[in-house]
């Protein structure tokens, strides 16, 4: 199976990819973090991404804050999928993280979840690799089932507390 690789651009956002961690572990899936900036460590974001695929991931995950450009200069160096987590900062609570990690130009995607949306980075890169392995795909089914029975027990209690 691929890796996931993480990438945070200050360890400020471990919480969020705590999330991204333990729904990986959730699922199995082998994974590698590290801490790289787009403007203070350039040359390593930028290896790290040409080598990504040659290295065995699969799919990237980027999270940062502030001006957010960690997801956009790690898509610009590998034709991997790129998911960018926008983390909320001390300023505009995340909007401007959110705003700098979808916007990116024709020809360089970038997928991106809600702000500080880790677990759902996590579910995006193990949906990515489930179209070529069946059996992440039948765990994706299961949470999905579970998620759902979880609803609908609720639904079905609701009245009696009302």
């Amino acid at each position: 199976m691929k890796k996931v690789g993480i990438v945070m651009g200050s360890d400020s956002d471990l919480p969020i990819i705590q999330k991204c961690v333990d729904t990986l572990k959730a699922f199995d899936v082998p994974y590698e973090v590290h801490i790289y900036s787009a403007h203070r460590t350039p040359v390593e974001a930028r290896d790290f991404s040409v080598n990504a695929r040659a290295n065995g991931f699969g799919v990237i995950i980027a999270a940062a804050g502030m001006a957010a450009h960690l997801a956009g200069a790690v898509a610009a160096n590998t034709t991997l999928p790129v998911i960018g987590i926008p983390c909320k900062g001390p300023v505009l609570d995340g909007m401007d993280a959110l705003l700098a990690t979808v916007q990116m130009p024709t020809g360089i995607p970038v997928a991106t979840v809600a702000i500080n949306g880790g677990a759902n980075a996590a579910l995006l890169a193990i949906q990515i690799l489930a179209v070529a392995d069946p059996e992440l795909a039948a765990k994706l089914d299961a949470k999905r089932a579970s998620d759902a029975a979880a609803v609908l027990a609720k639904d079905a209690g609701v009245m009696d507390r009302l």
